[in-house]
């Protein structure tokens, strides 16, 4: 008498990646990973919601107008001796410069990692969370590096209007060394802002650590019975002239040469201190956002882990900027 066979039992694995038990058994941890690595990103840039941003669907730059002021006006019945004229005056135009600024996009800007199975299987920590903080912390830094450079250029720059104002360079030597002067500088770069009719929100200061607490020892700016905001036992200064201050390590205080064959950014900033703009000073121009993409090396027996974007950045508007610099 034969025997019949039976068939083993399948086992139902709970593949804790996979979306409701189907498709990619890696989904969840990529969006987990793409998660951290955004928040991470916001929280490295202290520039993003202090610049214009417009985004692109397609192509390699942005264009942005640059309209100047109406140079003149008339009155209608006023003749040449000032009095009263009988007759109107016949309108003949007036003319309004105009220009505009293209922003090419920069390249395709990557943050890439590679997770060992063995090693990350052999560690007491979670790997990839980590690599996705440092993934997203160095784009950020990028982000702003990028746009404060831009900053520092556009007050160095001429008009980009005929008739129009440039950019603004306040030199003291005691700008690296002095909060008070520092703080005296802030007052003139907002006489220069109101000069060039600058809107008086979103103004803002960014400098190094070590300027920031020279400015925070300074009890006149933080003193509120001299118009100054800030907490000196915070080590805190937060507006000075109805200007905003960022403490940043992206401001740029070095010679700047990208290896990476994008050029747009680089000059010599060895003597930069301290940067003022306004909000409309810089664009970016974002073609591809912020994303992250994994694959599995089945020959390497590990992840790739790829964060990128791909975005241009430049100033748009020179009169915002203010450089303080030392020589």
């Amino acid at each position: 008498m034969g025997t019949t066979a039976t068939t083993a039992p399948v086992q139902v694995m709970s593949r804790s990646g996979q979306k409701n038990s189907a498709g990619d058994s890696s989904a969840m941890f990529l969006k987990v990973y793409a998660g951290e690595v955004l928040t991470a990103f916001e929280q490295a840039s202290v520039t993003m919601d202090k610049h214009v941003i417009r985004s692109i669907s397609s192509g390699i730059s942005a264009q942005f107008p640059l309209v100047w002021k109406t140079a003149s006006v008339e009155y209608a019945y006023v003749n040449s001796s000032g009095s009263t004229a009988t007759t109107a005056v016949e309108l003949d135009g007036t003319a309004i410069n105009k220009n505009e600024k293209v922003i090419p996009i920069d390249g395709l800007l990557l943050a890439d990692h590679f997770v060992n199975n063995l090693d990350e299987a052999m560690n007491h920590y979670d790997v990839r969370s980590i690599y996705a903080k440092e993934a997203g912390i160095i784009l950020g830094t990028q982000w702003d590096k990028n746009v404060l450079q831009e900053g520092v250029l556009g007050a160095r720059s001429s008009t980009l209007v005929t008739s129009g104002n440039g950019g603004s360079v306040l030199t003291n030597a005691s700008y690296g060394t002095s909060g008070s002067t520092l703080g005296g500088g802030l007052f003139d770069a907002a006489e220069q802002l109101d000069e060039n009719n600058v809107p008086e929100n979103d103004r803002y200061m960014y400098l190094r650590p070590a300027q920031y607490y020279l400015m925070a020892e300074t009890t006149d700016l933080i003193n509120r019975d001299w118009g100054g905001r800030g907490v000196y036992a915070e080590g805190e200064v937060m507006k000075v002239a109805g200007i905003h201050i960022v403490k940043t390590n992206n401001l740029p205080i070095t010679t700047v040469s990208d290896s990476t064959g994008v050029t747009t950014h680089e000059a010599n900033f060895s003597t930069t201190k301290a940067l003022v703009m306004h909000k409309s000073a810089v664009a970016t121009v974002k073609l591809l956002n912020l994303a992250v993409e994994t694959e599995y090396d089945i020959r390497l027996q590990g992840w790739w882990i790829v964060a990128k974007y791909a975005m241009g950045h430049s100033f748009i508007r020179p009169e915002c900027c203010v450089e303080f610099k030392t020589s």
